[in-house]
């Protein structure tokens, strides 16, 4: 196992780069970030309008919210891949497919996310703004959603973890993300299988745990800042 590392560690980490497109870890890290940084402002609106008191509002978003939440991820990634093309009128590479399935796939997790932060807030809060003279929007953004995502940041860090390993399902597609990696790497040894998806358990297994000793340590960090008991960490 030490010696299929030692001779393939660049692939595992960055793919073909520079003499091929960028891959490995890196891709799967860039579009597991770009993901959720995209998908961010939907589910924001998403989480508003299904708290929103107007049934055209909140009955919408809640059917999309569940209807993405039933399905599996892997169905958003056949759809981009069989669709997008015939609706922009050209191929889409397997990076751009994964990346817009998540984008949708993780805006409805997120959605309920800041909906549960925002829900968790003390009704004094929003009370407080009202009397002040602040109108709704004001008090969304200035007050409400600020710190509702302070509170669910630990959750979303988990949600981050989950997102990384969904970009496995990418391997179907092609897009070059670590998967495809060791399955370049395990096509060149051809006997040696069980070490090169162990070696790729092992990358996804220490990145997702960091990051999740990461979740709890924000988690402590904000309940001891708010003299609370600890948050529940939303994982998909």
């Amino acid at each position: 196992m030490l010696e299929i590392l030692e001779n393939n560690w660049l692939l595992f980490l960055v793919g073909q780069y520079p003499h091929g497109p960028l891959g490995g870890l890196t891709m799967t890290l860039f579009m597991a970030a770009t993901a959720l940084a995209l998908c961010f402002p939907f589910a924001i609106a998403l989480a508003l309008a299904r708290l929103s008191p107007y049934r055209w509002l909140r009955l919408p978003a809640t059917a999309i919210v569940h209807t993405v939440r039933g399905l599996p991820l892997i169905m958003f990634i056949f759809w981009t891949y069989f669709v997008s093309p015939l609706v922009i009128g050209r191929a889409v590479g397997g990076v751009e497919t994964l990346v817009i399935a998540l984008v949708v796939y993780e805006a409805a997790y997120l959605s309920e996310i800041i909906r549960a932060g925002i829900e968790g807030l003390p009704a004094g809060q929003v009370e407080a703004a009202k009397s002040l003279g602040l109108r709704y929007w004001p008090t969304t953004f200035k007050v409400v959603l600020p710190q509702a995502l302070h509170n669910m940041l630990p959750s979303m860090v988990s949600q981050f973890v989950s997102t990384i390993k969904e970009t496995s399902l990418g391997y179907v597609i092609s897009a070059h993300e670590v998967t495809f990696a060791a399955s370049q790497v395990n096509n060149v040894l051809l006997t040696q299988p069980f070490e090169v998806y162990g070696i790729l358990a092992l990358t996804y297994f220490v990145l997702c745990f960091a990051l999740t000793s990461l979740a709890r340590f924000i988690e402590r960090r904000t309940s001891s800042g708010r003299g609370g008991a600890p948050g529940v960490i939303v994982a998909a």
